[in-house]
């Protein structure tokens, strides 16, 4: 373009010098006013079509509402309450009488000479027993249908079952788990105290320069004694050493359970580091 042209030239057309003006782009941006005036009159006038309707609509539907009147006198009537049905009584049941079952006395047999065997001593036969309960005493009463009567108040106690009684683990159970497990008298820094004390480490394992954990297991009972003592895991050189400590490490605090002292297994590692020269 020429040098004298650009001041009256377009835009446009100084940017589109010397390119395709054919492409596309060149008319796409010659047209973008022209378009978007007509794209917001074809917007604004969908608009305003609308708003016309809804306002038309609102008027052409005025006169539907209906005005409610409320007035201020209350009139009250009077309601009789409904009649009431008296319902027939309950039929009495009739209590059924509990019978006591028949039951016969099944105490060992007594060796006593033929003239001072009584009728009640005769030992009872295979038939006799089939559908009576075994006592310590006979008592006439209905056949034993396998069911239980309730207990009978005979002047004695109450009349009521008491349920047996839970036992736990018997008194020599060795627990493998407890709420408390057993510990060093004294805790840890007496615990600490005593190895150092009367561990010897033995002269293979300083040869060798072998240290580490040794776990042993025993087993701690309700007056606190040790005994059961194995080594379980840790090197074989510092095992026994590790036995022969827990042996004498005296009297520990057991094991308790439930509110009580009990025998129970304790694990306890003896961790053994030498210092490097």
């Amino acid at each position: 373009m020429e040098i004298q042209k650009i001041p009256q030239a377009d835009l446009l057309d100084i940017l589109f010098e010397g390119r395709n003006k054919e492409y596309g782009a060149y008319e796409l941006r010659k047209t973008y006013n022209r378009r978007l005036t007509k794209a917001l009159m074809l917007t604004g006038s969908v608009c305003l079509v609308l708003i016309g309707s809804y306002t038309l609509a609102g008027r052409l539907h005025k006169d539907v509402g209906k005005l409610m009147v409320v007035g201020d006198t209350l009139t009250l009537t009077r309601v009789d309450p409904p009649e009431q049905v008296e319902l027939p009584p309950p039929p009495k049941v009739k209590p059924i009488p509990l019978q006591q079952v028949a039951m016969i006395n099944a105490a060992p047999p007594r060796i006593l000479p033929d003239d001072q065997v009584k009728p009640e001593d005769v030992p009872k036969t295979q038939d006799d027993m089939e559908h009576v309960k075994l006592g310590a005493f006979n008592r006439e009463g209905a056949p034993d249908e396998g069911i239980e009567a309730p207990p009978q108040n005979n002047g004695l106690g109450t009349g009521v079952t008491v349920a047996p009684e839970k036992k736990d683990a018997g008194d020599d159970a060795i627990w493998r788990s407890v709420e408390i497990e057993a510990s060093y008298q004294g805790g840890m820094e007496a615990w600490k105290r005593f190895l150092l004390k009367n561990f010897h480490c033995p002269e293979q394992a300083l040869a060798e320069g072998t240290g580490g954990t040794v776990v042993v297991e025993f087993v701690v009972d309700k007056e606190g004694n040790v005994s059961n003592v194995q080594a379980i895991s840790g090197p074989e050189v510092l095992r026994q050493e590790a036995i022969r400590v827990i042996k004498k490490s005296g009297k520990w605090n057991p094991g308790n359970q439930n509110g009580r002292m009990v025998n129970s297994y304790k694990k306890q590692p003896i961790v053994v580091q030498l210092q490097s020269e």
